[in-house]
């Protein structure tokens, strides 16, 4: 079903499609119950390329341009997250999708669970230093959902070699400078405060920025 389902994927508009064994992910699943996806041990990370020339158009912050588009493109990626999970179905099995960008705690801004980390675990990509996923060729100008499944499935190996090299675009990209040297520093404080001051003054009404998105491309991967 591998083939079938990304096939599916494809004629949908999807760029990108991979599947990872994620059962020991579960317990870390924020607002999803073990009980709720017991059994639910292979994920199917899908994947959308963002425009260029949308994000091109982003400069000291998030645009009514770049608002529509991105929830265009997550309205593509439930969409084709449904219609795999109903050919999932349609074979006997479970599947659980789960929406591209759903925020259950607005607070903590926490979602069902990390798009990024089954995708990380598809072998899509790697965690670069904005704390998100950065595809080999696309850079982070990419937007995920994620199809959890009992489905057996082949899996896809996760990058060992993936790495940002000396790039920094995105730390000196970002205007609160919350992208330090690893990821794992990230400024999420920082970063919420930024966003939680878009929504007002770039009259936006949602949590976004693009900057590092913007700047997170292969031609800035030197290493």
């Amino acid at each position: 079903m591998y083939d079938e389902l990304q096939e599916i994927a494809i004629s949908s508009g999807i760029t990108l499609f991979g599947v990872g064994y994620i059962d020991d992910l579960r317990p870390h699943f924020d607002a999803l119950p073990l009980e709720q996806t017991e059994g639910l041990s292979y994920g199917i990370s899908i994947g959308v390329r963002l425009s260029d020339p949308v994000l091109d158009g982003i400069k000291t912050g998030p645009t009514h341009h770049y608002l529509h588009h991105y929830r265009m493109v997550n309205m593509l990626l439930d969409q084709t997250a449904l219609r795999l999970s109903l050919a999932i179905q349609g074979r006997g099995y479970n599947a659980m999708p789960i929406p591209a960008s759903q925020i259950i705690d607005w607070q903590r801004q926490i979602a069902h669970l990390s798009h990024k980390m089954i995708a990380l675990r598809a072998g899509m990509g790697w965690i670069g230093r904005n704390n998100l996923l950065v595809h080999p060729e696309y850079g982070s100008r990419i937007r995920l959902a994620t199809i959890l499944t009992d489905m057996p499935l082949r899996v896809d190996e996760p990058l060992n070699d993936g790495s940002c090299g000396d790039c920094r675009l995105c730390i000196e990209a970002c205007p609160v400078s919350a992208i330090k040297e690893t990821h794992k520093e990230w400024d999420k404080e920082a970063c919420l405060e930024r966003l939680r001051s878009y929504t007002k003054t770039h009259n936006i009404g949602q949590y976004i920025c693009g900057l590092c998105v913007k700047v997170c491309r292969p031609k800035g991967l030197k290493g």
